[in-house]
């Protein structure tokens, strides 16, 4: 934005702001349209009781945060840096933009999947599975060879794993195309991961919404430290939309985000991480929806194994549900875990940078 490109700091809030004031216009219409078109969530038969009367909640609440953050993108985006003293590759705030544009595409038509078909199923797994393999695997090529990205992942005060050594290298021309092998398949278990750990954690009113507004604040931060200044931007533009998301979403909630939403939430956080070099660090940052997802994968697996559960219900929100503990309860609670796990991230992250 032309006059502001002097004051980075200024445009980090303005990026909140924005996609805040921007998500808190629109999502009211968006509400009014949905109902007009009775398109509301399915929920789950085998989910907590209490659940039920959320039945026909309007949904895709997604769609509105994704138009915020490219909104706020376009109005503030900047293809160089202003200092000339440092180099912003033009390819960057494209390449995650556009990787959690196009995951939310595919959350969009699983949610309308749902809404054609009025059962809680949509895409079948293993065609949600594929559209994230591809995606994630295009985006760690781009960012190699695009970006340059070095196939390592650095865990905080341990030597730094080269995932780099079983690399393809493909010459066109005087052009050279690399495939780290390793380091696309870490990327893809980082990226479908978080995918779907979001994904999981959308399950109560605000959950979802708040932890991703927690992670990605913390994830601005960690960009804005690096220099980074349009990843900052992103992420910073993702923070506002979800507390802006939040004024709708929180308990009884009007709207939900829906797959469009988590789905492409979960990118957008694990793309942040691979460009800041953070890969290691974001489990942590984002260690709420990790243990979301393990939370499914034991109980999936240990009812397999022995025919009993480990949790009264999974994911593991609903075991505090279970257990007599509001809705609220839990949420806040949750918000309160993902803050100290996000501050410890970031501890690592700044302990390691000085």
């Amino acid at each position: 934005m032309i006059g502001f490109d002097r004051y980075p700091s200024f445009q980090f809030f303005l990026a909140i702001f924005l996609a805040m004031a921007i998500t808190m216009i629109l999502l009211p219409l968006w509400i009014r349209i949905l109902r007009f078109r009775q398109i509301g969530q399915q929920i789950r038969a085998d989910g907590p009781q209490r659940h039920l009367v959320k039945q026909g909640t309007p949904t895709m609440g997604g769609v509105v945060i994704l138009i915020a953050v490219l909104i706020s993108i376009l109005l503030l985006y900047q293809p160089t840096n202003p200092d000339p003293t440092k180099i912003t590759n033009p390819y960057l705030l494209p390449l995650i933009c556009g990787v959690t544009m196009l995951t939310g595409l595919i959350g969009l038509i699983d949610d309308l999947s749902k809404v054609a078909r009025e059962r809680s199923l949509g895409l079948r797994p293993n065609v949600k599975m594929i559209c994230l393999t591809l995606i994630s695997v295009t985006f760690c090529l781009a960012a190699v060879n695009l970006i340059g990205i070095e196939p390592t992942i650095t865990i905080p005060f341990l030597p730094t794993l080269d995932l780099g050594v079983l690399t393809t290298t493909l010459h066109f021309g005087e052009t050279a195309f690399s495939i780290p092998w390793l380091y696309v398949f870490v990327i893809f278990l980082l990226m479908a991961g978080m995918s779907n750990a979001v994904n999981l954690t959308d399950g109560l009113d605000g959950l979802a919404g708040g932890g991703v507004m927690i992670t990605m604040a913390v994830m601005a931060i960690i960009a804005y430290r690096m220099d980074q200044l349009n990843t900052a931007l992103f992420a910073a533009a993702i923070t506002g939309a979800c507390i802006g998301f939040l004024w709708f979403n929180a308990h009884p909630a009007n709207i939900f985000m829906g797959d469009t939403g988590s789905l492409a939430l979960g990118v957008a956080f694990a793309a942040t991480a691979v460009v800041t070099k953070t890969e290691a660090v974001s489990l942590v940052v984002g260690g709420i929806f990790v243990f979301e997802a393990l939370s499914v994968i034991i109980q999936v697996g240990y009812f397999k194994l022995t025919r009993k559960r480990v949790f009264l219900m999974a994911p593991f929100h609903h075991h505090f549900e279970q257990l007599g503990w509001s809705e609220t309860k839990v949420v806040i609670r949750f918000w309160i875990i993902t803050a100290l796990l996000a501050c410890a991230g970031f501890a690592l992250f700044f302990a390691q940078s000085l």
